[in-house]
């Protein structure tokens, strides 16, 4: 236990601290004025998790087509599975909101015989245009929302900057793979200098390849790249009506701005280092609504339904993700059984009468003569 102690500190320490500020947040809060505002949640609400599953669907939009354009036609239901089962083990998994993307290259390339180049490239492109566009619209929404004067200028302004240099990382990546570089490669390569594995080699042959099909689908088929946009541009105005919705349904009456600011501080929660936004999503959204001259139950409230529906979403996606890999195995199990040798069968008893051909010697053939 304390090698493992020794090598995770950092996230067991942001996990604690994280259970820390998530205590404090729902001790501020009012817990019985919660329970009144859940309880303002009818049956007939249920349209929250219709919309939820179409959220879900769309995310996966960006994936579908990059292995579309490289020539693997995998059922669009599938994917939507495999990108539930990255979600979750990102999720759960200790650290930032990353994790997951190997199980997603794992199971196209195990279950679809989708070479391992190709599945990395199309990975690796969705999670740009997701930064992208996530990032852009941080940006975009913490100035809209400095415009109409729902926040303090300074406080915005610092948040500006903040987004803008995290968007600079994906968009510099971008263009370096659309010149044909290879930063990926290339830092692996730096690292198994230091290293020296046989194993970062051949992942690094790989890694380059799959930088190298990047560059030629951004330069052959640029259409793709636009139309990557647009789902990804769909998926962020689901998001936005997902929350407008939400709130409506507790029976608060923000408005767009409002609801802006608060999904705003939502996301920019998730992106802190903390497993899954653990306490930061709760304070994010308890502060923000308190900044709205709302109470912070009704902040706590909403944080809550995010956290269940993350949790839940999650273990889905690790069930989903469990049975994609004991399929595989199994699969492969069956396959190397096929190729074992059936063992020769046993000689079949010759009859007494007649003699057998390797038991006659020549002493035995003399005396019978």
């Amino acid at each position: 236990m304390k090698p493992y102690v020794r090598r995770n500190w950092p996230h067991l320490l942001l996990f604690a601290l994280g259970m820390v500020v998530l205590v404090y947040v729902l001790r501020r809060a009012d817990l019985a004025e919660i329970r009144l505002v859940l309880a303002a949640i009818s049956p007939a609400d249920a349209l929250l998790l219709l919309v939820n599953l179409v959220v879900l669907v769309i995310f996966s939009g960006r994936w579908w087509l990059f292995l579309h354009a490289q020539g693997y036609r995998i059922p669009y239901h599938k994917l939507v599975g495999y990108r539930l089962a990255a979600f979750g083990v990102s999720y759960f998994t200790p650290g930032p909101h990353f994790g997951g993307e190997p199980l997603q290259v794992y199971l196209v390339t195990q279950r679809h015989g989708v070479p391992a180049s190709a599945s990395i490239a199309a990975v690796t492109l969705d999670k740009i245009f997701e930064l992208i566009v996530n990032f852009t619209f941080l940006a975009a929404g913490l100035l809209f929302v400095i415009r109409t004067q729902v926040a303090p200028a300074d406080v915005g302004n610092d948040a500006v900057v903040y987004a803008l240099g995290l968007l600079a990382l994906p968009l510099v990546l971008l263009a370096l793979l659309w010149r044909g570089r290879h930063p990926l490669s290339g830092a692996l390569g730096a690292l198994r200098r230091v290293t020296d594995g046989p194993r970062l080699q051949r992942w690094q042959a790989v890694l380059r390849t799959s930088e190298d099909d990047v560059a030629v689908l951004c330069r052959t088929q640029p259409s793709i790249l636009t139309a990557a946009l647009g789902v990804s541009l769909l998926s962020w105005a689901a998001i936005i009506g997902e929350y407008w919705l939400m709130t409506r349904l507790l029976g608060l009456p923000l408005t767009l701005e409002q609801a802006l600011l608060a999904l705003v501080a939502a996301r920019i929660a998730i992106l802190l280092p903390m497993p899954a936004g653990l306490g930061a999503l709760e304070a994010s959204q308890v502060l923000a609504l308190q900044m709205l001259g709302f109470s912070g139950a009704t902040g706590a409230t909403i944080a809550l339904i995010i956290r269940a529906r993350d949790v839940f979403l999650g273990l889905i996606g690790l069930w989903i993700g469990g049975a994609g890999i004991w399929t595989v195995t199994v699969t492969a199990s069956q396959e190397e059984a096929a190729l074992v040798p059936v063992p020769v069968s046993e000689p079949v008893p010759v009859s007494d009468s007649i003699p057998n051909p390797s038991t006659i010697t020549p002493s035995s053939y003399t005396s019978s003569s």
